[in-house]
C-alpha cells in the first residue's frame, strides 16, 4: 500500500504548530501579546489524535508493539536528558542568574518552580520519568511541560484499539458517551474529575471520529455548515463565559474544557475536510517532520527551553513582531538539528540493546 503523504504533511504542520505554541507560551510570555498566544492554540495536539484515528488499523498486536518501541525510545531520550540536565547544572549553574532562571518556570503555575536547583544526581527522578511521572527538568522545563501529551497518547491508543477490536460496531455509542461525559463535566465543574479522565474523553472521541472517517470524505454540502457552526460557537463564547475568555484559552486546555474544545474545532474540521481532497504527490521537508513527529516533539522541548536565553535579552531591542519571527525560525532550525541528533542517538541505543540481547542470549 502506498503511503498517504497527506497524513505526513498534516502531522508536519501540527508539529510546526506545537513548536510555535511553545515559542509563544514559554519564552514568548515576555514579549508576545496575549492575543497571538491564544491564536496559536487554534492548531494544536488534537490533530495528532485525529490523524492517529485515521491511520489506526485496529490491530492490537501492532499497536502494542508500536507503543513498546515508543516507550523504549522515550526511555532512551529521558536517560540522555537526565544526564544532560545534571551536566548542565554541575558545570554551568553559576553562569546564569538563578532567580532569572526560576522566573522562567512560572509560566504555567507554581508547580513548575523548583524550590532548590540541586546539582546532585537524583536517580529516583529518572525512575519516575521512566514511569511517566513528569517531575521538573530544571534545565529543559518545556520538555516536561510537553510530556502530558505522551501519557494521554498511551491511554487513548490502548483504549482506542481495544474498542476497535472488540466493539467496532458500537463506535458511535462510545463517541456519544465521551461527548455526554464532557458535557456533564462542563455543565457542573465540580464533577470534572482530576487526573487523565477529562483528557481521555476528549481525545478518545477525536481518535474514534478519525477512525470512522478513514478512507472517506466529508460531503461538500456539510462543509459550510461545520465551519459555520464552529465560527458561531467561537463568537458566542463571551456571551456564555466572560469577555476575557479568549485570553484564557490556555487555562481551558488542562484538562480540556468546552472553550478549548470549541477553539480547536476549526483545525480539526480542516484536517477532516482536506483528508482525501488535498493530494500531496511529492515528498517535502514538512512530510519529513511529520514522519518523525515524535523525535521533533522531543526536540522542540529542548529547543523551546534554550531559546529563552536568546529571546529575553533581545526583547528590549527588537519589536515583538520581528522578534517572534526570529525566535520561531531559530526554534524550528534548532528542533530540526536536535531531532536529527536524537534519531541517531535512538538508533545507537537500539543497537546497544540488540548487542546486549545477543550477549545475554549466549550466556
Amino acid at each position: 500500500m502506498n503511503r498517504d503523504l497527506y497524513i505526513d504533511f498534516a502531522k508536519g504542520w501540527a508539529t510546526l504548530s506545537v513548536i510555535f505554541i511553545h515559542t509563544t507560551f514559554w519564552s514568548g510570555q515576555f514579549y508576545i501579546p496575549t492575543e497571538l498566544r491564544s491564536l496559536s492554540l487554534l492548531i494544536d495536539v488534537p490533530l495528532f489524535f485525529a490523524l492517529s484515528g485515521i491511520t489506526s488499523s485496529g490491530n492490537i498486536e501492532k499497536t502494542f508493539y508500536r507503543l513498546l518501541r515508543l516507550q523504549i525510545t522515550y526511555m532512551i531520550f529521558v536517560t540522555g536528558l537526565f544526564f544532560a540536565d545534571w551536566i548542565f547544572k554541575s558545570g554551568f549553574i553559576n553562569i546564569w542568574n538563578t532567580n532569572d532562571l526560576k522566573s522562567f518556570y512560572t509560566i504555567f503555575g507554581e508547580k513548575y518552580v523548583p524550590q532548590h536547583i540541586s546539582t546532585s544526581i537524583n536517580w529516583a527522578q529518572l525512575g519516575n520519568w521512566y514511569l511517566h511521572s513528569y517531575s521538573n527538568c530544571d534545565t529543559f522545563p518545556v520538555v516536561m511541560g510537553s510530556f502530558w501529551y505522551l501519557k494521554v497518547y498511551y491511554i487513548v491508543s490502548v483504549m482506542g484499539v481495544l474498542i476497535l477490536r472488540f466493539f467496532k460496531q458500537h463506535i458511535p455509542w462510545f463517541i456519544g458517551g465521551c461527548i455526554i461525559l464532557l458535557l456533564i463535566f462542563n455543565i457542573n465543574q465540580q464533577l470534572y474529575p482530576s487526573g487523565q479522565v477529562g483528557y481521555t474523553m476528549y481525545y478518545l472521541a477525536i481518535f474514534l471520529i478519525g477512525f470512522l472517517l478513514k478512507g472517506k470524505s466529508i460531503k461538500r454540502t456539510v462543509i459550510p455548515f461545520l465551519y459555520f457552526l464552529a465560527l458561531i460557537s467561537i463568537i458566542a463564547m463571551p456571551y456564555f463565559y466572560d469577555k476575557d475568555i479568549y485570553y484564557r484559552i490556555n487555562r481551558q486546555k488542562f484538562p480540556p474544557h468546552l472553550p478549548y474544545i470549541i477553539w480547536s474545532s476549526l483545525s480539526l474540521i480542516s484536517v477532516f475536510v482536506f483528508y482525501n481532497r488535498l493530494k500531496i504527490t511529492r515528498d517535502n521537508w514538512i512530510n519529513y517532520i511529520g514522519r518523525h513527529a515524535i523525535f521533533f516533539y522531543f526536540a522542540q522541548g529542548i529547543s523551546s527551553s534554550l531559546i529563552y536565553f536568546i529571546a529575553v535579552p533581545l526583547k528590549e531591542h527588537i519589536h515583538w513582531s520581528l522578534l517572534i519571527f526570529v525566535i520561531y525560525t531559530t526554534n524550528v532550525i534548532a528542533a530540526i538539528l536536535i531531532a536529527k541528533f536524537l534519531m541517531k542517538a535512538d538508533a545507537l541505543g537500539w543497537y546497544l540493546l540488540e548487542r546486549l540481547r545477543k550477549i545475554t542470549s549466549i550466556v
